[in-house]
């Protein structure tokens, strides 16, 4: 079980778009080793992300697990509610994700997943590319989605348990909503 402190480490998440317009975000570090990072991120403002059929609200208060690896192409958020209650997921496609002391930045390549708590998903974004899916950076983002969804439902399932064992829900919100 992660130990949450009332001092816990911020750091900076700083998303860098594909037209080089750069979103930082303030998060509470909960966890980094050799292979991951997760941060914490309290949602102030509600937001809807929309499917092609389905849309999904994340209220004010849920929270986001946002969880970075250095080597992957990709980055994950799992949303819950301010009760625990899993929300729904999305995957960036990304590149060059450096994580360092007060800051984890990486390049977002506009294709991302959305994932509802049902389990389908949507590919987000195609889109706005400027080139076909196929030649967009020179087929990166291409093959990095498909190398994702080949194993999105594992990996993802994956996540949520380990994450509901490594972070107790009530820790969390003591611990950051308290502060």
């Amino acid at each position: 079980m992660c130990n949450l402190t009332k001092s816990d480490k911020k750091i900076v998440e700083r998303k860098i778009r594909y037209d080089s317009t750069i979103v930082d975000t303030e998060c509470k570090l909960l966890n980094i080793n050799e292979q991951e990072l997760i941060l914490f991120h309290r949602i102030e403002v509600p937001f809807t992300m929309k499917g092609t059929q389905y849309e999904l609200t994340i209220p004010r208060d849920a929270y986001t697990l946002a969880y970075f690896w250095s080597e992957q192409p990709y980055n994950l958020y799992v949303w819950r509610d301010k009760n625990g209650s899993y929300l729904g997921s999305y995957f960036n496609i990304v590149k060059n994700t450096t994580i360092a002391d007060e800051m984890v930045s990486f390049e977002d390549l506009i294709i991302d997943i959305l994932i509802f708590p049902n389990g389908e998903y949507f590919i987000l974004d195609e889109d706005e590319l400027p080139v076909s899916l196929n030649e967009f950076e020179d087929g990166f983002a291409y093959q990095a989605l498909q190398t994702l969804i080949n194993s999105i439902e594992p990996f993802l399932q994956e996540i949520l348990l380990k994450s509901e064992k490594d972070f107790s829900h009530n820790d969390i919100i003591s611990t950051v909503y308290d502060s």
